[in-house]
């Protein structure tokens, strides 16, 4: 009764609501157009047919659409249709660029999700009759959840964790939350902890696949022009990376660069060069002025390289004290430059980034206190001795004065054993609705 009164209530507010949403969109679109660009498709309305009978993949945004590429790649290698629903601009242009051959066949097509409404999803299900769905990471929308299982469409959520905050908050009065979730068919996660928690709530059909992130392709040019750019960069000098800094950390980073160039003029060494990446494109200026204003030398990334990566003319002859990263699609180039990396936004609550890709790079990974979003791999990481929480930004500082050991070996080890997610999601979803075609 009270799930249902619930949904009654979701239905009546997305009905007064609506305009508000539309509006919301409207104001992002006046920044970033694609935002109102096929608006119809938020509705259930297609220009075009989507394929028919494969999988459906909701990747909300950039980060969800780079962790699932792998498994996208391999269902695509057996003759899978697939379609993917975003909600972000972001996501769906890297859709577009990743997958461009198979949107042009029409094996693939990304679109926008719709909006949680059940005749909205009643047109999505009519228009591509997926097999399954696949919801990335943990997306919980109540019409997207029930108008599937009326569809008789089994919605799993994939590569999916419930974190020991927010399973804490949904566990406390009339966990609506949690009664939602139980109406998911089953969920792929990243690790046995998951499967217990997503269990104690009462979902079935839990299996572990482990994380897809370890099995995201890396662009080689990125790296390539890391290695090609370093010498220029910071002869001679260590490179410390600051990635996806948020703005809540914005003063701690400042003061820990202010020492560690300090703590280096006092013992009579190079300081280091710190490679600086905002999280939000919005704040790439604020952090730039910002970090002059402080009396850094700041070298901009879009001002330094054009779009290959490729110098526009002679770096200036002053070593910067920062490099600011402020593009898009380009982390791991910012990754490969550096020597260890500091993940952003674990020294405030919200909790830290994760950090497989700069383990990937083969880099070693400092964050603050606050890494329960990445429980899971951190957890783990930090046992093999690659990832290391730091309380604040004093201690920060002093771990980033100390020398830092190759660690290359033991993160070879961690990946190795973290690898696979891709395939064994493709068999789980085999085992939920029967293999699926097969090319030759």
């Amino acid at each position: 009764m009270i799930l249902t009164l619930f949904l009654l209530a979701w239905r009546l507010l997305w009905f007064v609501f609506l305009p508000v949403v539309v509006l919301y969109l409207w104001r992002r679109g006046r920044r970033d157009p694609d935002y109102t660009a096929h608006l119809g498709e938020r509705f259930g309305f297609y220009r075009r047919p989507l394929p028919q009978g494969g999988l459906w993949f909701h990747a909300v945004s950039l980060g969800e659409i780079r962790s699932a590429t792998g498994l996208i790649r391999l269902a695509l290698a057996r003759g899978e249709k697939v379609v993917v629903t975003h909600f972000t601009p972001a996501g769906r242009r890297e859709s577009a660029r990743l997958f461009a051959p198979e949107i042009a066949s029409g094996q693939l097509a990304a679109v926008w999700v719709p909006f949680d409404m059940h005749w909205c999803y009643r047109r999505f299900f009519r228009a591509c009759a997926p097999r399954i769905g696949l919801t990335l990471e943990v997306e919980i929308w109540p019409a997207m959840i029930f108008a599937a299982r009326r569809a008789g469409i089994p919605l799993y959520m994939c590569n999916a964790q419930y974190g020991t905050r927010p399973l804490a908050r949904d566990s406390r009065g009339l966990r609506l939350r949690q009664r939602v979730i139980r109406g998911f068919a089953g969920a792929f996660v990243k690790s046995p902890l998951q499967a217990a928690r997503f269990a104690s709530v009462g979902l079935t059909n839990v299996t572990v696949t482990g994380e897809l992130r370890f099995d995201q392709p890396v662009p080689p040019a990125q790296p390539e022009a890391a290695a090609r750019l370093r010498p220029l960069l910071a002869p001679g000098r260590e490179v410390i990376t600051i990635a996806s800094g948020v703005e809540g950390e914005e003063a701690l980073y400042l003061g820990v660069i202010r020492d560690l160039i300090a703590a280096a003029g006092r013992e009579g060494r190079v300081a280091p060069l710190i490679v600086y990446v905002p999280r939000a494109p919005e704040r790439f200026d604020a952090v730039a002025a910002g970090l002059r204003a402080a009396g850094l030398g700041v070298l901009r990334r879009s001002a330094a390289l054009g779009p290959d990566l490729v110098p526009k003319g002679a770096l200036p002859e002053a070593a910067p004290d920062v490099f600011l990263g402020d593009s898009l699609g380009e982390m791991f180039f910012y990754l490969a430059l550096s020597d260890r990396v500091v993940v952003g936004s674990g020294f405030i609550p919200r909790g830290a980034h994760n950090i497989i890709e700069p383990l990937m790079m083969m880099k070693p990974v400092l964050t603050g206190p606050h890494v329960w979003p990445i429980e899971f791999p951190f957890a783990e990481a930090e046992a093999a001795g690659i990832a290391f929480s730091l309380p604040d930004a004093a201690a920060l500082t002093r771990a980033l004065c100390q020398p830092m050991p190759d660690l290359t070996a033991r993160i070879e080890a961690f990946l190795a054993g973290h690898r696979g997610a891709s395939a064994r999601t493709l068999a789980a979803i085999d085992a939920v609705v029967g293999p699926g075609p097969r090319k030759g």
